[in-house]
């Protein structure tokens, strides 16, 4: 059995890691939705079904832009949420990697609030993922330790 001490650490350890495989998995069922993975738009859960639905909703987010960017910006989050997700489930540069998503989420949820109002990031709890992956690319047991001589 453990010393008593241990436990709280192993806890964090176990939460840091459900963190990481939320903000992940949370990140892939997106893309998985915009190429029709999970299905065609309607059914279910399944909210764009296809690219291009996710590239008319980008419009709706991105309104300040002018219309021939919002392509290039719906692929550009499409890539950042693959390589996110990928870098939060193999600890690649977890820090970084989580603070970019922490970024890439507080986006999305900005322009969530003046695009379509505040519901919406809120009922889809975009608002929490950023602060989990800001607290994750935060926490004390991510830093790096000085090299022991």
């Amino acid at each position: 059995m453990n010393p008593p001490s241990t436990r709280p650490e192993r806890l964090t350890r176990i939460a840091l890691y459900f963190v990481r495989l939320a903000l992940a998995a949370s990140f892939l069922s997106a893309v998985a939705d915009r190429f029709g993975l999970w299905g065609a738009a309607g059914t279910g859960e399944v909210s764009w079904g296809s690219f291009s639905p996710f590239v008319d909703f980008t419009g709706l987010l991105l309104w300040f832009l002018p219309e021939p960017l919002v392509l290039p910006f719906a692929w550009a989050a499409t890539i950042l949420e693959v390589l996110l997700a990928i870098g939060l489930l193999i600890g690649f540069q977890l820090r970084y990697v989580a603070f970019a998503s922490s970024l890439l989420l507080l986006t999305f949820a900005l322009c969530m609030t003046f695009g379509t109002g505040p519901e919406g990031p809120l009922s889809f709890s975009v608002w929490t993922a950023s602060a989990a992956a800001f607290l994750l690319a935060t926490h004390p047991q991510l830093q790096r330790k000085p090299a022991e001589n």
